[in-house]
């Protein structure tokens, strides 16, 4: 019978096939075996770039392989599909292997859409070109994940563009001015180290020199005595009975002499001791002060060397990159002298004229190729700077240390003006002179008074970008931008800004040899004005408005915070906070206030809460950040803080107006203002 013949022949074939699958397993299991000996040694990690690349290299390949994949599975499934409708549908897993042939013949299903729309062939092609690009994206950063040479993965990208540039050069110039200043406050500590040393090596010198002489008069008297005198027992006489008091009084005499004499040269020896431990001091702190001044020299040297490699068109931007606005006219004045300097530096570049480092210019008859020297009104030339040829006329080159100094200067205008600020947020006169120059490598004396007795002096006829220009008889100083103009942080504007030179009387070069003797002290000024020219201490109340601001608007950049969420101009901040620590030290307590200065803004918020007691918005003193309410007690008349103030306040510039005094036209206590206000 047929039937039984098919069957036997089926359960014949079956084990084969189950042998030949077990044997294939144990080949690729034999396979596997082999290649994990070959690679026992253990791969190095991936980093997290590379195992992102690897899993786009894999994705893409499957992505290209799923239609060869599924040809093999489909050509399987069907020929299971005919074994099984061949044999009998009682063999044990065929429902399995029925759920299984379902299951692929839906997803047969799901691709003929596809297949429908674009044909085998072209899919196939399609297919292969997409994992091709895939590839071409992936692969190149593959390689240069794993080649040698590349950036580290931590290391970030250098900025390419100008502006870039020049934030970046304007850090690390902040930086190494920082580390400067700390340099030189250590500097001060180990000169004052040095200095205290030497005092305690002189007053050891002085002793030891004082307890020697002691020594040698008590031998020299010991040498020149008799020898009776030396021991007078040799005076004792068996026939001489009376006598012998007075030899044990002298020998007594003698030995107090010698235990005197024994003293003197312990204590000498004490103080050459002592001489030799402070003299010691004394090399250890000049090691110290040697080691420190050499830091310092090396900062200003790779700033000098940094400033010396920035690229003209860099240094144009490096002037720009200030953010702090001014009123309208003294807006456009600093706006006009900036683009007249970066128009200035574009012609250089230009015409590809680098600007070489102040070394080199420092000798007119030895300057570098293509520069010639410049000459003043009279023929003379002009030390520290060169002409070259741009186009066809001549153009002034200044060292790019000088460049540095005068594109910093510009980058501070609209900053405020506080009294011995040296920056970086606020300025006076000479503390903006000295951070432009230590941003291009100089460190010059923060005083305008100083810089004057210690810089190279240049007459006004030769006067040239960069120099510090003084006024006022030295009280003021500016940096000189050309055209009868400097940049300077002004005590009557409040600000850094460009003004003209007015009286000028004389101007030092930076980038010369400083004299070996200090010049000769300025005549003073005629015009009566104070430091960084402050104008006249007025004789009566004097106008709150300042910087050319109208009231309510002055930007936050102009003021100076006093607490949280308070500010005021920055002198009446520094009046301000002189008083807070002197209240401290009174009270114990913080110096506690409500208000200062007030936007146009705030002013209307506050009519509209108290008509009766805020001013009118435009009118109020607090809108010139010139004004401050207090609280903790200052707020109410009679107490002991309030009588405090009245006491101590105008030591510190403020005072309480008259319409605000105890009996006044609206008495506030709280209320109190910088100066007499109009």
């Amino acid at each position: 019978m047929p039937a039984p013949r098919s069957s036997v022949r089926t359960a014949a074939a079956r084990p084969a096939r189950t042998t030949a699958r077990t044997g294939t397993t144990r080949t690729r299991t034999a396979g596997t075996g082999t290649a994990g000996a070959r690679t026992a040694a253990p791969r190095p990690p991936l980093t997290a770039q590379e195992a992102q690349a690897l899993r786009a290299v894999l994705a893409a390949r499957a992505a290209a392989t799923p239609d060869r994949a599924a040809a093999p599975s489909r050509r399987t499934s069907t020929g299971r599909s005919s074994t099984g409708r061949s044999s009998t549908g009682r063999r044990p897993g065929s429902a399995t292997r029925a759920r299984t042939s379902r299951k692929r013949r839906t997803t047969s299903a799901r691709r003929a859409p596809l297949r429908r729309w674009l044909p085998t062939a072209d899919g196939r092609r399609w297919r292969v070109r997409l994992s091709l690009a895939a590839l071409g994206l992936v692969l190149p950063v593959l390689a240069g994940l794993v080649s040698p040479g590349t950036q580290a993965t931590s290391t970030a990208a250098e900025p390419t563009d100008t502006t870039g540039l020049a934030l970046a050069a304007q850090g690390s110039l902040l930086d190494a001015a920082t580390r400067y200043r700390a340099l030189e406050r250590d500097l001060a500590a180990r000169h004052a180290e040095l200095a205290s040393a030497r005092a305690a090596e002189q007053s050891a010198q002085r002793q030891a020199t004082a307890a020697r002489a002691t020594v040698g008069t008590g031998a020299a008297g010991l040498y020149r005595a008799s020898a009776e005198a030396r021991n007078p027992l040799l005076q004792l006489d068996v026939r001489a009975a009376a006598a012998t008091p007075d030899v044990l009084h002298g020998t007594a005499l003698a030995e107090r002499v010698a235990q005197e004499l024994e003293v003197d040269v312990v204590l000498a020896e004490r103080a050459g001791v002592d001489l030799t431990l402070t003299t010691r001091r004394v090399t250890v702190a000049e090691a110290a002060l040697a080691t420190v001044r050499a830091q310092a020299a090396a900062v200003l040297a790779e700033v000098r060397a940094e400033v010396g490699g920035l690229r003209t068109d860099v240094a144009a931007q490096l002037a720009a990159l200030g953010t702090a606005r001014a009123a309208a006219a003294q807006q456009d004045a600093n706006q006009a002298a900036l683009r007249r300097w970066q128009e200035h530096l574009g012609v250089l570049a230009l015409a590809g004229v680098e600007s070489p480092p102040a070394a080199d210019l420092a000798d007119p008859t030895a300057l570098p190729a293509g520069l010639s020297p410049a000459l003043d009104g009279s023929g003379q030339p002009i030390p520290g700077v060169a002409w070259a040829v741009a186009g066809n006329r001549p153009v002034t080159v200044l060292p790019a240390e000088t460049v540095a100094a005068v594109s910093s200067a510009l980058a501070q205008v609209g900053k405020p003006f506080v009294p011995g600020g040296t920056g970086p947020d606020a300025y006076d006169c000479g503390g903006l002179a000295a951070a432009s120059w230590l941003l291009a490598g100089y460190a010059i004396p923060t005083a305008a008074g100083d810089q004057w007795a210690h810089g190279a002096a240049v007459p006004l006829s030769q006067l040239q970008i960069g120099d510090l220009v003084h006024a006022d008889g030295g009280q003021d100083v500016g940096v000189y931008l050309g055209e009868g103009q400097v940049v300077a942080a002004s005590a009557a504007g409040y600000q850094v800004g460009v003004r003209p030179v007015g009286d000028a009387s004389a101007a030092v070069r930076v980038t010369l040899p400083a004299p070996a003797q200090p010049n000769a002290a300025l005549p003073a000024g005629t015009a009566g004005r104070g430091a960084c020219g402050a104008p006249p201490a007025p004789v009566g109340p004097v106008s709150p408005a300042w910087g050319g601001w109208s009231n309510g608007t002055i930007p936050a950049t102009a003021l100076c915070p006093i607490a949280r969420g308070h500010a005021l101009r920055c002198d009446a901040a520094a009046g301000y906070a002189a008083l807070a620590d002197a209240y401290r030290a009174a009270f114990g307590s913080p110096l506690c206030i409500t208000d200062s200065y007030r936007s146009r803004g705030a002013q209307v918020t506050a009519f509209r809460a108290k008509p009766a007691l805020a001013a009118v918005p435009g009118t109020s003193n607090h809108g010139w950040a010139l004004a401050v309410d207090l609280c903790g007690g200052v707020n109410v008349a009679g107490t002991v803080q309030s009588a405090w103030m009245a006491a101590n306040a105008g030591r510190f510039g403020f005072v309480q107006p008259d319409w605000a005094r105890q009996g006044g036209e609206k008495p506030e206590p709280w209320h109190w203002e910088f100066g007499h206000l109009a």
